[in-house]
């Protein structure tokens, strides 16, 4: 069992157990990205620099970027230039050049040259076994993450019943849940850095399962919601370690796939909502959800022994790198393009030989435990948020997309953590005006809360098509205006219209399919938006208000006036109208081109 656990958890692997996937240099334009993509590699490239720059991102206002230093201005994009590399470039002296392209008279770090290396070696081999297993394992964490916000949603009418709480303040139980997103989601990440991504990556799962089981024994409702929260501690750690992982194993050419992870979160939601149709609607109240949150418990511990015990997770070659462990970090590239059936060139030798000049600033690649968590400490200060707001154009987006990112973190929950109270009104307490409608049965409750879900995920499959669309009103900032428009929309319409359960069913279902076609391109867009210096620290906040104003939103929705059952979603509305607003103000549109 021992052996067993340090296979999967601390495994060091050696590119002795791959043996056939090593090429010679010389070969290794045969066995390249432009091979298989049918570019000719004996032609020399003769775009000239000016068509491969920044200007892509920022319009013409090229002189706005000069605040950022020449890391912002007439750069060949690494991902570009790579791809159309000749025979010639392919020795050492070529690869010096190449991954030195971007910022004239810069002293780039050892640790730097290296990753564009590995990058280089990983576009190279390609999509294949791996990496779409990868995909599969990663949008397990999606998975859950929706299954497991739902499902708390999904149990609050059945919470208010048991404990004989008041259908307000039994909203506190999604706060709860937020407390424990917003600390997983800080702690995994730095986690991630220090531990490693494969530890990070099936702990989240099993902290999961263990919490959300043990919650379906709670004997009393402040219970209920500790659980919740510590489960949340789990669930807050997918996205953001699932998706750096992907991404880390991403070759460039297909980094579109991270739209397409997105449809991982409508599944999720669809298969919680059919399992509480089925045992919250045939079981006593005091069963229902019980069985309901076991069961997807078991799922949650089913998906994490698919990935701990059936699954060779690699380790992120990045993250070897940052641990001085170079040799790793190659085995590593050479177990991809084993499980993809390729070739590589890269080697410790070729790593060696591309660093070995003087422009090169030696310091040691070993990054500690604590100087990662000091670095990510100081990522919080003013020094990495300022150059942010040192242009103009790049400062208005900031704000912009950041405004975007907490008006949808509060709108959405003020919805749809709340939707089964909604539904289960009938119409008939949503409209002020009309009273048409009757409360509706649990039954058809979660019905329609399982036709609403099925509803939402063909979104995220057209998202991934529209986001590349040639169609001057489409690709990612107008897919993105247009659907969160719609989704404004249509909540208004529930409100004023949805006086029966089947207008309220329309839409809903309208809602959740534009809703996500909103996330999924809001996830691809805002990392695309900056340039890589300040990406990180742009993201992070974005992010990071995403969570508080989600954790926000069941204050606010346990303590309007009223009823609470128009208030909120009229609130949500206007907060999703105004994220519109502000998309469609940004000044950046990055379909079709190459991240910076």
């Amino acid at each position: 069992m021992k052996r067993f656990l340090r296979s999967r958890l601390a495994r060091r692997e050696s590119v002795n157990d791959y043996i056939g996937v090593l090429v010679p240099l010389e070969e290794a334009h045969l066995h390249s990205h432009s091979a298989r993509c049918g570019k000719a590699e004996f032609e020399e490239d003769r775009r000239g620099s000016d068509d491969i720059n920044l200007n892509a991102n920022f319009g013409e206002d090229e002189d706005e970027e000069t605040a950022l230093g020449s890391a912002f201005k007439n750069s060949d994009n690494e991902g570009d230039g790579m791809l159309q590399m000749n025979a010639a470039e392919y020795t050492v002296e070529g690869l010096r050049r190449d991954v030195r392209r971007g910022e004239p008279g810069r002293r780039w770090t050892e640790y730097e040259l290296k990753s564009k290396l590995i990058n280089k070696a990983i576009q190279d081999i390609g999509m294949g076994r791996y990496n779409w297993q990868l995909f599969i394992l990663c949008g397990f964490g999606w998975f859950a993450d929706n299954l497991w916000m739902q499902g708390v949603s999904l149990t609050l009418p059945s919470l208010s019943e048991e404990f004989g709480v008041t259908e307000k303040q039994v909203r506190y139980t999604t706060s709860s849940l937020y407390i424990g997103l917003s600390i997983g989601s800080a702690l995994w990440g730095l986690g991630a850095d220090i531990m490693g991504r494969r530890i990070a990556f099936n702990l989240t799962l099993l902290i999961t399962s263990i919490f959300g089981t043990l919650a379906a024994y709670s004997p009393n409702w402040p219970a209920v919601c500790f659980l919740f929260g510590l489960m949340g501690t789990g669930v807050g750690g997918n996205l953001p370690v699932d998706g750096a992982l992907f991404l880390e194993f991403l070759p460039d050419a297909s980094s579109s796939l991270l739209t397409l992870l997105s449809v991982w979160w409508p599944v999720g939601q669809l298969v919680s909502s059919l399992f509480a149709w089925y045992f919250i609607t045939n079981w006593p109240v005091d069963q229902g959800w019980r069985l309901f949150i076991a069961t997807i418990g078991t799922v949650t511990f089913i998906m994490f022994l698919i990935r701990f015990a059936l699954f060779h997770l690699f380790e992120s070659p990045k993250y070897l790198l940052s641990q001085g462990r170079q040799a790793e970090a190659v085995a590593v590239v050479h177990g991809i393009a084993y499980r993809n059936r390729k070739k590589t060139w890269l080697t410790e030798e070729v790593m060696d030989a591309v660093i070995d000049t003087e422009d090169t600033e030696r310091t040691p690649v070993r990054v500690s435990a604590s100087s990662v968590l000091k670095q990510n400490l100081s990522s919080f200060s003013l020094s990495h948020i300022q150059p942010l707001f040192q242009t103009r154009k790049l400062g208005l987006t900031t704000a912009l997309i950041w405004f975007c990112w907490g008006s949808i973190g509060m709108g959405y929950p003020l919805f749809n953590a709340f939707l089964p109270q909604y539904l289960s009104h009938g119409g008939g307490e949503v409209s002020a005006t009309a009273g048409e409608g009757a409360p509706t049965t649990p039954a058809e409750t979660y019905r329609n809360y399982a036709i609403i879900s099925i509803a939402g995920v063909p979104g995220s499959l057209l998202a991934a098509y529209l986001v590349d669309h040639k169609s001057p009103f489409l690709g990612r900032k107008g897919t993105l205006a247009i659907s969160t428009f719609v989704s404004a929309v249509f909540l208004y319409f529930f409100v004023a219209f949805g006086t029966t359960p089947s207008a309220q069913l329309f839409f809903t279902s309208v809602e959740a399919f534009c809703q996500n076609i909103m996330y999924g391109v809001l996830y691809a867009f805002t990392p695309e938006i900056f340039p890589a210096p300040v990406r990180g620290a742009a993201t992070g906040v974005a992010s990071f208000l995403n969570r508080v104003t989600g954790l926000l939103a069941p204050i606010l929705a346990a303590n309007v006036p009223g009823d609470g059952s128009t208030a909120p979603i009229y609130l949500s509305a206007a907060l999703i109208l105004a994220a519109f607003v502000g998309m469609v103000l940004i000044p950046i549109e990055t379909r079709g081109r190459q991240r910076l």
